[in-house]
């Protein structure tokens, strides 16, 4: 038998009232660490420059792929030290996933280990369960949701989504406010900038379980209002992510599916012109050697008849040597 699987969140729940932030008896008032984080700082948004470069970088993406006909080999490794970007454009952040074991898990992005959440979601799935399956391989999270037409609401201001764990419909994500418990193990983690464990708890058992946590650095990247993803990469940056949380609007996700599958077939279609290319000189290449054979071949033929008749007319002047000295 596997651990008990949390109930799933209400789906009744109204879409746009901020739900309370409750806080569960994981630290008592004696053991809770002095919250000494620091407020997120307010960065406005891209500037002017960053918007016309990223304007200027989707124009590039629609020009057509021009294969080289020679294959040089490019290596896909920029290096495993921590600290090199992994996605152009993307914003580093620092990720936290945590929970007590059989409890749901949560997720908060801060700026910094020393900073507080801008971020806190909770998630349907248990916390063990999650960080066994990330040992396992990449694992995606969609939390997606419907907006009402008109809805200026950017999709991480929403306050609930649906999630979905590899494609696999896990119950509900809830954004709240960080709590008591969530700050005091934000501080408890502030001297960590990675890793994976448990934290020590002086006040007994807990009824959930041991309080696990996990954190690395994601990578923020922005597609629009109604879409962000969060990568969580390896600590040895060469082995990609392994944690992928989308936060997308349903309309978003089915705008970008037919954007995807139009990129798709473009590059089929010029997978199949590469292919076809190749083909006509495969055939030329084979047509040159067949007529090479084949000329090769008369030339044999042409001297194998000039020997033969060499040979033939050798024998016939032989004969009229003999039947002249039989005359004689």
């Amino acid at each position: 038998m596997g651990e008990p699987q949390p109930q799933p969140l209400p789906p009744s729940s109204p879409r746009y009232q901020k739900p309370e932030a409750k806080s569960s008896p994981v630290f008592d008032a004696q053991s809770s660490p002095a919250i000494s984080l620091q407020p997120a700082s307010n960065k406005k948004g891209p500037s002017k420059s960053k918007k016309l470069l990223r304007c200027f970088r989707a124009v590039f993406r629609s020009f057509p792929i021009i294969t080289p006909s020679c294959k040089i080999p490019v290596s896909l490794h920029h290096g495993g030290r921590i600290g090199e970007g992994h996605i152009h454009g993307g914003i580093r952040m620092t990720g936290t996933l945590f929970g007590n074991r059989r409890a749901r898990v949560s997720l908060a992005i801060q700026e910094s280990p020393k900073c507080l959440p801008v971020l806190v979601i909770e998630l349907g799935i248990p916390t063990g369960k999650l960080l066994q399956d990330m040992g396992t391989g990449l694992v995606r999270i969609a939390l997606e949701c419907e907006k009402r037409p008109g809805d200026k609401t950017k999709i991480v201001d929403e306050p609930m989504w649906m999630l979905y764990c590899n494609g696999k419909k896990s119950g509900y994500g809830v954004r709240r406010e960080a709590t008591d418990d969530d700050l005091s193990v934000m501080q408890v983690l502030q001297a960590i900038s990675m890793g994976a464990g448990v934290i020590p708890n002086d006040g007994g058992e807990l009824p959930d379980g041991e309080i696990m946590y996990m954190r690395a650095q994601f990578e923020r990247v922005i597609g629009s209002k109604d879409s962000e993803t969060y990568y969580m990469w390896n600590p040895d940056g060469n082995n990609g992510p392994e944690l992928k949380a989308s936060l997308v609007d349903l309309e978003e996700r089915v705008r970008r599916g037919e954007e995807e599958t139009g990129e798709e077939r473009r590059d089929e279609a010029r997978r199949g012109e590469t292919r076809r290319g190749e083909e006509r000189r495969g055939e030329a290449r084979r047509a040159r050697r067949g007529e090479a054979r084949r000329a090769r071949r008369g030339e044999a033929t042409q001297a194998r008849r000039g020997e033969a008749r060499r040979d033939g007319r050798g024998e016939e002047e032989t004969g009229e040597e003999r039947r002249g000295e039989e005359a004689g």
